[in-house]
């Protein structure tokens, strides 16, 4: 009983809660990002060509915030993860880059 008792504590030292206040604040920062991209578009006084570097931008700064809270992508233990997405976004770019070079030639 004493050994497993020791585990169960174990395991709460390992898994700390992290609590809504910070999915509340990633929550509010994403709907922010959001908001800053639609008025960027709404407003039509930018220049098409900035507005395309400002929505990469944006939305860059979005899949970070995205998979650092809601993913937990930030946590210990997620390497293979990581991995896995970063493996997937070499692809997919040298999938694009041999498109165009394809299209180009």
């Amino acid at each position: 009983m004493a050994s497993n008792h020791t585990a169960t504590e174990e395991n709460a030292k390992r898994h700390k809660v992290e609590g809504p206040k910070k999915h509340i604040i990633a929550f509010i920062f994403s709907i922010l990002l959001t908001f800053i991209a639609f008025a960027t578009v709404i407003s039509g006084e930018i220049n098409k060509d900035f507005i395309y570097i400002i929505l990469i931008g944006l939305a860059i700064l979005q899949v970070f915030v995205q998979m650092a809270f809601w993913m937990h992508m930030k946590d210990r233990g997620h390497t293979f993860a990581i991995i896995g997405i970063l493996t997937g976004v070499f692809i997919a770019s040298t999938c694009v880059i041999m498109a165009e070079y394809w299209a180009w030639w």
